[in-house]
């Protein structure tokens, strides 16, 4: 496709939070927790976050005869690593894995994960990992891939989090999950930081797991209302929105109604920002 040749494709392979879903009340959205697949104009492969979603990505990754890839994570939590042990490319000997993110409050990236492969969590030790794997605790405020240039900022999240924006060819993508708007978790950059951060942004994929009435008695769990999130990309003027992180219990029509309220709240404000659910299979392109 011509396209892939100059443009960034997004493909989401998990957008649930907390822990993964199924059954018939989750098809639409899909049930694997937090994986993103970016792929910049030369080809190369960039994953966001190990959650469950990973396992297809690598499946993909595989069939395809990919070698390099490189793999970043916006922070330690179960749902966005759980899928690490499952990811096929580990297990293949060519194959080289480079993993980067902003050091974890609790330990390094590679003895967190080499963690979740150990008895009694795990039948397979960390030792037995095929891939040359190589690891950089922090990727600095700026660094590229390719032409892809990625650029980190500390959200607001309890054990803290990063989020990330991808610039190429004058396209922007913004990528939150995680992060609370109502509150300012330690080490949080703040709701100014924030706006300035996603300025002008051609798509912002923001934690949006609760609705605003759900707020009061969730404050401090380190997620966004829908309400909280329009806001944010409002004041930011970003052109398109996605709505990310659903809730483990949240059923497709909840979604469908969540997306809607935030497309009223758009109309309300005169803007002509895009707002949609994004779900697992989709991808998108800059």
């Amino acid at each position: 496709r011509e396209d892939m040749r100059v443009a960034m494709i997004i493909r989401c392979w998990g957008a649930r939070g907390s822990i993964p879903v199924c059954g018939k009340d989750y098809l639409r959205y899909g049930g694997n927790t937090t994986c993103l697949e970016i792929q910049n104009n030369n080809g190369d492969i960039l994953l966001v976050d190990a959650g469950s979603g990973i396992r297809e990505a690598g499946n993909a990754l595989v069939a395809t005869g990919r070698l390099n890839v490189t793999l970043l994570l916006t922070h330690g939590h179960w749902d966005h690593i759980m899928g690490f042990p499952f990811f096929k490319p580990l297990y293949q000997p060519q194959v080289e894995i480079t993993v980067v993110g902003e050091a974890f409050a609790q330990d390094s990236i590679k003895d967190i994960l080499a963690q979740i492969m150990s008895a009694p969590y795990f039948p397979i030790n960390y030792d037995e990992v095929r891939a040359n794997v190589i690891y950089a605790d922090r990727c600095g405020d700026i660094f590229p891939l390719g032409d892809l240039s990625v650029e980190s900022i500390a959200l607001s999240h309890p054990n803290r989090a990063s989020g990330y924006k991808f610039t190429q060819s004058g396209k922007t993508f913004v990528f939150f999950t995680d992060n609370e708007l109502g509150l300012d978790h330690e080490g949080a950059a703040g709701y100014d930081s924030y706006v300035s951060f996603c300025r002008d942004a051609d798509l912002l994929v923001h934690d949006a797991e609760y609705k605003d009435d759900e707020y009061s008695g969730k404050r401090g769990w380190g997620h966004s209302t829908v309400g909280q999130v329009a806001k944010l990309a409002l004041d930011a003027g970003v052109k398109r929105l996605g709505l990310f992180h659903h809730n483990q219990d949240r059923r497709d029509d909840e979604i469908d109604d969540m997306v809607a309220g935030c497309c009223a709240l758009m109309a309300r404000a005169g803007a002509k920002t895009d707002c949609f659910g994004v779900s697992q299979g989709m991808e998108m392109s800059l």
